[in-house]
């Protein structure tokens, strides 16, 4: 049996006393250009709360919102880029934002590190459960009579808005764009039979759709969505420039070194992994999704690009500089 001395007994035991204040907690910031409440909001909080052990940090979420996300991306483009701040982000404001805005204050991939992105939600395009149209073809063919077709998006300039500019463009029929503000009115003017057809995040038509109001037409998505097997994807209808889905991404300020992006991303990646986090993004309809840095910059390039055309050809103008 090993004994120790008093002397190295003390020192032991002064040493585990002391071990508390090497371990304390650090303060990272998550930063949102979004309201408290909504999903994109849900989704931070809950991998920040999966994310504070590895990180051994105690993460805030900050809510600046306004300017559509901008006036918080340029926050975090200025901040500086020693792991004390990260951003989270919807798709739109990195890969169609550049081609809405001409004073455009921020670069996705020049004045930030992308990290990984989150996870993934569709969307799905829907009518009243009374319309004639029981099939996307079936629309297609009815909207061929009509003069024209009212539909709506949650807000003008954003990813729903731009997929029903394009299915309108290849199908040749006479759709009339009416923005929202927000989702949950254009479920409402659907339901009620104010708007034809709504292009909305999946989430907000599924429980209509089950209860037998409403009719989702088609997805957004890769493959069918696994709660709704006799949806089918725009892709599997002969629209494959539909098949897309918004992402949240996270990102720091340029500059970060690897030693900063590394174990956010492990910390990431770990906090998706946990069934807290994917029970959550389940309920609203998300897909968790870890890329790794390199591929998820290219993700934002690639989708950049793509959407270059068409957002041009929409035509759409924004209201704001």
């Amino acid at each position: 049996m090993i004994r120790l001395s008093r002397r190295a007994a003390l020192a032991g035991s002064g040493a585990l006393l002391a071990a508390p204040a090497v371990a304390q907690q650090r303060t990272v910031k998550a930063l949102l250009g979004w309201p408290p409440g909504g999903s994109s909001d849900i989704v931070a909080r809950t991998f920040a709360e999966r994310m504070r052990a590895p990180l051994n940090a105690n993460i805030l979420v900050e809510n600046r919102p306004g300017a559509g996300g901008r006036i918080a991306l340029e926050a975090a483009k200025a901040a500086t880029p020693d792991g004390s701040l990260y951003i989270q982000t919807p798709a739109s404001m990195l890969t169609i934002y550049p081609h809405l805005y001409k004073s455009l204050r921020y670069d996705a991939l020049t004045d930030f590190v992308p990290v990984s992105t989150v996870c993934a939600f569709p969307f799905a395009f829907t009518v009243r459960a009374d319309h004639p149209a029981r099939t996307l073809a079936e629309f297609i063919a009815w909207g061929k009579g009509q003069q024209q077709i009212a539909w709506a998006s949650p807000s003008p300039g954003t990813m729903p808005h731009f997929m029903g500019v394009e299915f309108a463009r290849q199908t040749g029929l006479a759709m009339n764009h009416v923005p929202y503000r927000g989702g949950a009115p254009v479920m409402t003017d659907v339901l009620a039979g104010v708007i034809t057809a709504g292009m909305n995040v999946l989430s907000e038509p599924v429980p209509f759709h089950t209860g037998g109001q409403m009719r989702i037409l088609a997805v957004s998505a890769p493959a069918r969505i696994p709660r709704l097997p006799d949806v089918p994807t725009f892709a599997e209808l002969g629209f494959a420039t539909l098949s897309r889905q918004e992402w949240f991404g996270v990102l720091l300020p340029a500059g970060s070194p690897a030693s900063v992006v590394q174990p956010l991303h492990a910390a990431l990646a770990a906090a998706a992994a946990t069934s807290e986090v994917r029970d959550v993004l389940t309920r609203l309809e998300f897909v968790p999704e870890i890329m790794a840095p390199a591929a998820f910059a290219e993700r934002i390039r690639s989708e950049r690009e793509s959407w270059g055309p068409i957002v041009a050809a929409s035509g759409f103008k924004p209201e704001e500089g």
